[in-house]
């Protein structure tokens, strides 16, 4: 890990004092790191609204976007050199602890606050691992006056049972219309407890080109993500009463407890190429600056022709070299002794469209675009041979999905925007299949202050992804006839600034829930011990479920002292098929203050996490899903409060912090657990370091 440390750092220096210096065409004040519009980003780095960015932590010029995947359209995001909440912008539990996850760094995770769930991916088993795997749609494009390079280092616990995760970001324009860049982002963690490591590898490399009539974005994305199976502790009590399973004696260290399953590991790899592109038709005229001291000509797009390509390559093996483990852990072996399971799927998918672009003459007051998408799916399983136990052949299933839709959109102005867009499938395996989505947002003043009130809406009419429909495995295996999915969605929210103050509140109803749910057996051993043998099956809800859900979000300010506050309340009316908890708390409270003429800047404070009990979904390490618990034997877990203590160190264009996590470290009934019979890590230093190159 040093090795690989320094010899990036090594390289990224090089380039950068190499590299020529560039003229930016676009404003300042977005990212380099993925931030989006709300208070965190979907990678945990967060977004401190009320700071002001001066030149000596972000350049004149330095500024970036990311894209919307469908037509290329550009969305700035600022930039990641502040301060607050840098300690949590490397929690697998989310920079507010939203997620539920198996306590090692990098594991598979995720949201106990329903609306933040994202719908299933066609290869839905990297769905899991959306801490650190990126899609186009995450990649931030920059552009700078200089190359920019960010590397940031994470690292706790000891070498031996330590965790570390190692991110470099780099961007560099050749004129300023070209610019191209890479990221790489590797976590390593080895795991408290046994057999648990996770060792994840995402790169990316990226570049586009901004002409008058020509637009360009283009990335390529490689994951290869290794994660051991252990199955979990065969008892919670090492944790909740380690003094009764110690015998009296001191208690049993993490790496020692016992865990249900070894020498089994998760292998997925990935290969996604992206490209969108497009010409705009349109005309030049003359504009003036605010001064109107100078005039310079301005193209304006009247048509734009607009094509997107993604090509995805993904493959997923399962590994697992222990026979008896397998007996005594699984209800099926389908595969007999074969120690292999691989799954493959490649697709390719083209989007065209056609713009008529929002703002080219004052009777535009927004943009209209249609368009038409093909997408070719390709998924390899396996099946076996009749007669022949353990024998097996690959066997493809192919689909073909042609959609059609138009967009509507307002993006311009300071008082009202909105998007619409709409799409159907006409032909293939997704035939009648749509969707039709909604985002508004109004913009006005009350009492000094801006008052923003937005609100999203959708309807959506689903054909569950390929591997609910199919499935073939060495211990799983399924194939369903299964309804669409009728998903409606309302939502609004209320923010002000100048009070801290976010509300937003919505509600959902699901017809033909699809989830993964426990179909483990009951059986007794030779020793007349009741247990289970591990299963799982699709199951799809017929009626009705609705979910409502409300969060607050208020910070407070007094002189150095600030109290960060996040409430969110939910209910579900189907607990036994869709399990959530209540309320979901978050509180920060800590003091921030400069020193040498607030050069340095320092935040000192402890942060809390808190969920109230609820049956919380369980894992399966052979799919490397989360699924129901067992009826017979669910407990609820949570009403644990995660306390951690922090100290940020600011100065000028490098960030630090130290963080005890995990202070409480309670036992009993409501201890460290997220999911059943996976502990959080018990108390461990944390420490992080981030430094920005401008030159």
């Amino acid at each position: 890990m040093k090795k690989l440390f320094f010899t990036t750092l090594f390289i990224l220096v090089c380039t950068a004092l190499s590299a020529q210096n560039t003229i930016s065409q676009y404003g300042q004040g977005m990212s380099a790191t993925g931030m989006d519009g709300n208070r965190y980003d979907r990678n945990g780095n967060p977004i401190d609204t009320t700071a002001v960015i001066d030149a000596s932590t972000v350049p004149v010029g330095l500024n970036a976007w990311k894209i919307d995947t469908r037509f290329g359209e550009m969305t700035p995001v600022q930039v990641d050199t502040l301060q607050h909440g840098f300690q949590n912008s490397n929690d697998t539990g989310g920079p507010t602890g939203h997620y539920t996850y198996l306590g090692n760094l990098g594991a598979p995770r995720i949201s106990h606050v329903f609306f933040e769930r994202k719908e299933s991916s066609q290869f839905f088993f990297t769905d899991p691992y959306d801490f650190t795997v990126r899609k186009p749609s995450d990649v931030v494009y920059t552009n700078t006056k200089s190359p920019f390079t960010n590397l940031t280092y994470f690292k706790q616990g000891d070498g031996r049972y330590g965790e570390e995760r190692f991110k470099a970001y780099f961007a560099v324009n050749v004129n300023k219309r070209l610019g191209f860049g890479f990221d790489i982002d590797y976590t390593y963690g080895r795991g408290k407890y046994d057999s648990q490591s996770t060792a994840l590898f995402n790169g990316n490399l990226f570049a586009y080109y901004h002409g008058d009539q020509y637009d360009m974005h283009f990335s390529f994305i490689n994951e290869n993500l290794k994660v051991a199976e252990n199955g979990g502790i065969t008892d919670d009590r090492y944790i909740t009463n380690p003094l009764e399973m110690a015998e009296g004696n001191r208690t049993y260290e993490t790496y020692s407890i016992p865990t249900n399953l070894s020498n089994i590991w998760n292998n997925n790899t990935g290969y996604h190429a992206f490209l969108t592109h497009r010409y705009n038709l349109g005309f030049y005229r003359d504009e003036t600056t605010e001064n109107d001291t100078i005039t310079k000509e301005v193209f304006v797009p009247v048509t734009s022709f607009i094509h997107t390509v993604n090509v995805d390559i993904n493959r997923r093996k399962y590994v697992s070299y222990d026979v008896d483990q397998n007996e005594e852990y699984f209800e099926h072996n389908y595969l007999g002794k074969d120690s292999l399971d691989i799954t493959k799927n490649f697709s390719i998918k083209n989007t065209v469209g056609i713009a008529l672009r929002e703002g080219f003459n004052k009777w535009a007051k927004a943009g209209l675009t249609v368009f038409a998408s093909f997408e070719h799916r390709n998924f390899t399983l396996t099946d076996t041979i009749t007669g022949t136990p353990g024998r097996r052949i690959p066997t493809t299933h192919k689909e073909n999905v042609l959609s059609i839709g138009g967009q509507l959109i307002k993006s311009q102005g300071k008082t009202l925007h909105y998007n619409v867009l709409g799409e159907i499938a006409m032909i293939g395996e997704d035939a009648g299949q749509f969707s039709v989505e909604g985002q508004g947002d109004l913009n006005f003043r009350l009492f000094n202050d801006t008052v923003r009130l937005e609100a999203n809406a959708y309807i959506k009419n689903l054909n569950p992804t390929f591997y609910y429909r199919h499935f073939h495995s060495k211990h799983y295996w399924w194939d369903n006839d299964l309804s669409k999915i009728m998903r409606t969605r309302i939502e609004g929210k209320l923010s002000i600034d100048r009070w801290r103050t976010q509300l937003k509140a919505g509600v959902e109803n699901i017809t033909n829930y699809t989830y993964l749910d426990n179909a483990s057996v009951k059986y007794t051993n030779a020793n007349d011990v009741v247990s289970y043998k591990n299963d799982m099956a699709v199951r799809q809800h017929s009626g009705n479920i609705q979910v409502f859900s409300a969060s607050l979000r208020q910070d407070f300010k007094l002189g150095i002292l600030h109290l960060d506050n996040e409430i969110t309340y939910q209910k579900t009316s189907n607990e036994t098929v869709l399990p959530l908890p209540e309320l979901v708390l978050y509180h920060d409270l800590y003091i921030r203050f400069g020193l040498a003429k607030k050069v340095l800047s320092i935040e000192m404070g402890a942060d809390m996490r808190y969920f109230t009990q609820y049956y919380a979904p369980d894992y399966a390490p052979a799919i490397g899903q989360f699924y129901l618990q067992n009826p017979d034997t669910r407990y609820k877990l949570g009403g644990y409060p995660l306390i951690n203590g922090y100290i940020n160190l600011h100065l000028k264009r490098t960030r630090i912090f130290v963080q005890m996590y995990n202070l409480l470290q309670r036992t009993g009934e409501k201890s460290y657990f997220l999911a059943p019979h996976y502990p959080l890590n018990p108390r461990i230093l944390k420490v992080g370091l981030s430094w920005n190159f401008f030159d």
